[in-house]
């Protein structure tokens, strides 16, 4: 379904297609030092990148609680915070303000008609697209020993997760609040780097699976996506149908937050090595006598 912002955005695990932009952006002379981002996957970026003494401010969605969506909620609480306006951002006096391309249109028009420097960063839909984006980062934001840290630690993850992972590949679906159940992009390649091979039938064309559907698959591993506890909202109620019962002793089931594929980007890959955790732990209850 299309946002506000100009965006399609399903469920699912981190589904989100805008508009992309070149990754070709001239470095600037000197680096900026009152940095403002306007959403929470530029967010995770920025606050990663630069010190807190030239972050301006974040979108509120960093630190919000109700849900948590950011995997900096804890560790970014007094780093200010805006809902991002064009008020609200001029009265910072940003030398930078980083944007996700295709979201926001009205704002970012308004800071280029003001003459306010804006960067645009694209979609990555692959963990090569992650690493054009934190090199180019690192150039623009003139931290480009930061962003090479943020690329070997991303590398040790990935390693780290293969080198856990089962093999031949556990078949799973990830299923979450409401049915969805789709999965592309970089949470696909993660699961395939954490040795799980996305088995989910052909889905509805809003992303969503029926829960006979899925029992129908009986997958090895099957991740219901959130807390076990949240299961009194509406939208969670789906993860509770009393149906699941028809895979017991069939499918491994078990509940998950898995935050970090929410926005992709180098904290993506802190899902590897948990995601491979379960899938042995599902092949291993399936080699059971």
């Amino acid at each position: 379904m299309a946002n506000d912002k100009g965006c399609v955005f399903h469920r699912g695990f981190a589904v989100l297609v805008c508009a992309a932009a070149s990754l070709f952006v001239p470095v600037s002379a000197a680096p900026p030092h009152r940095v403002v981002s306007t959403f929470l996957c530029t967010d995770e970026y920025v606050y990663r990148l630069l010190p807190r003494t030239a972050i301006a401010a974040l979108s509120y969605e960093a630190v919000d609680r109700h849900p948590v969506v950011s995997t900096i909620a804890d560790v970014a609480v007094g780093v200010p915070t805006i809902h991002p306006s064009t008020e609200a951002v001029t009265a910072l006096k940003p030398d930078l303000v980083v944007m996700y391309a295709g979201t926001n249109p009205r704002l970012h028009q308004n800071l280029k008609r003001l003459g306010v420097a804006v960067l645009d960063v694209p979609w990555a839909n692959s963990l090569a697209d992650i690493r054009a984006i934190i090199v180019m980062l690192g150039d623009r934001l003139g931290v480009p020993d930061k962003a090479r840290a943020l690329l070997a630690e991303m590398d040790a993850k990935i390693a780290a997760a293969k080198a856990s992972a089962p093999h031949p590949p556990v078949s799973a679906i990830l299923f979450e609040p409401q049915g969805y159940a789709a999965v592309q992009g970089v949470t696909e390649e993660v699961l395939r780097l954490s040795g799980i091979v996305n088995s989910a039938p052909v889905l509805t064309r809003t992303g969503q699976l029926p829960v006979e559907a899925v029992i129908a698959a009986a997958p090895e591993l099957l991740i219901l996506g959130g807390e076990e506890k949240s299961g009194s909202a509406r939208a969670y109620a789906i993860l509770h149908h009393p149906a699941f019962k028809a895979l017991e002793g069939r499918t491994y089931m078990v509940f998950a937050t898995l935050t970090p594929l929410m926005c992709p980007g180098p904290w993506s890959v802190d899902s590897a090595k948990p995601l491979a955790a379960l899938a042995s732990r599902a092949r291993r209850s399936h080699s059971r006598p």
